[in-house]
């Protein structure tokens, strides 16, 4: 008689899922929720979580200190999280993945453009001013002299940190 009822599964063409496929399933969703635990109040707030037991369980869960504890919380938010549609948390979280990414890089890129400034000396402001024509020259000059006057002295790199700061604002405007 089993075999007549695996039968009938495989003609209709739906086979329950293994039990590690579910348990597979069920460490993903715990794992999103533990991405959902690392979030705070304001990032959460982006997040489409319309279940409000699942937001009550993740704000619990960041108060508990005790690991066995959280760990079983985290099983409980798994558990709610089997109720819900997952694909909309996780690209919130993807998106704001790739939001803090975009600005690392934009960031490193930043650094390169005023190391590159700084090496090439006076001759560096021209870099700025192709970039950014509207850049003020005078302050660029300024600041990659006193850079280099400040590397003369062995003083802390005061110029340095302004002109990140000014590239920064540069860039932004």
């Amino acid at each position: 008689m089993a075999e007549f009822e695996n039968n009938n599964e495989e003609e209709s063409g739906e086979l329950a899922p293994s039990k590690s496929a579910l348990k597979r399933q069920m460490l993903a969703l715990q794992q999103l929720g533990e991405s959902l635990v690392a979030l705070n109040e304001k990032q959460l707030a982006k997040v489409p979580v319309e279940d409000e037991r699942l937001l009550q369980a993740i704000r619990e869960t960041r108060q508990i200190r005790s690991n066995s504890a959280r760990r079983r919380h985290m099983q409980f938010i798994g558990k709610l999280m089997r109720d819900i549609d997952a694909t909309a948390i996780e690209q919130a979280l993807q998106s704001m993945h790739q939001a803090r990414q975009q600005n690392a890089d934009s960031f490193h890129q930043l650094e390169q453009l005023r190391e590159d400034i700084l090496e090439a000396g006076v001759g560096g402001v021209e870099i700025v001013m192709q970039r950014w024509p509207e850049a003020d020259r005078q302050h660029l000059r300024q600041l990659v002299l006193q850079h280099q006057r400040e590397l003369a002295r062995n003083k802390p790199p005061a110029a340095s940190r302004k002109l990140f700061k000014y590239l920064r604002e540069l860039q932004q405007d």
